[in-house]
C-alpha cells in the first residue's frame, strides 16, 4: 500500500496512541520520521524512539510515549505543512505556537529541528508540524 504522506501518517499513529493511553506506538521507518521523532524526545515530548529490524529490508520505528501524572504529554499535535500546501518560514517570520508555550518543528537544510533550535542556529526551513 501506498502512503501519500507518511509524516502525516506517523502524527497521527502518536496523536492516536497518546488518546488511547499506549505505552509505545509502531510506524514505518524513514529519515525524516525518525529525525522528527528525535526532535520531539529532544523537547521533552516523548519518552524514547528505537528502529526495529522486522526482516525483508524493512525496519519499523518503535516510539514510546510519555505521561505526566495520567496526562499526555502531548496536548495537541497537527500537520502544518502538507503535500498540497507547503509551509516555508523564514527565522524573523517563525510563529511561536501557544504564546510560546508549544513548540514547531522544522526540516532545515541542518536537520530537523524545533523552532527554539531553529533560532539559536538561525536557520529557517519547512514547517513539518506544531506541538502543545
Amino acid at each position: 500500500m501506498s502512503m501519500n504522506d507518511p509524516i502525516a501518517d506517523g502524527i497521527t499513529r502518536i496523536r492516536n496512541g497518546q488518546r488511547a493511553f499506549l505505552p509505545k506506538v509502531t510506524m514505518p521507518n524513514s529519515k525524516k520520521m525518525r529525525m522528527l521523532c528525535e526532535a520531539l524526545e529532544r523537547e521533552g515530548y516523548i519518552r524514547a524512539t528505537s528502529v526495529n529490524d522486522i526482516g525483508n529490508n524493512k525496519s519499523e520505528l518503535v516510539v514510546e510515549l510519555k505521561y505526566f501524572d495520567g496526562a499526555p504529554a502531548i496536548k495537541e499535535i497537527k500537520r502544518v505543512s502538507k503535500c498540497g500546501r507547503r509551509m516555508y518560514s523564514s527565522i524573523d517570520a517563525l510563529p511561536k505556537i501557544r504564546n510560546g508555550l508549544g513548540t514547531s518543528i522544522l526540516s532545515t537544510s541542518k536537520g530537523v529541528l524545533s523552532d527554539f533550535e531553529a533560532r539559536q542556529q538561525h536557520v529557517g526551513g519547512e514547517i513539518l508540524c506544531s506541538v502543545f
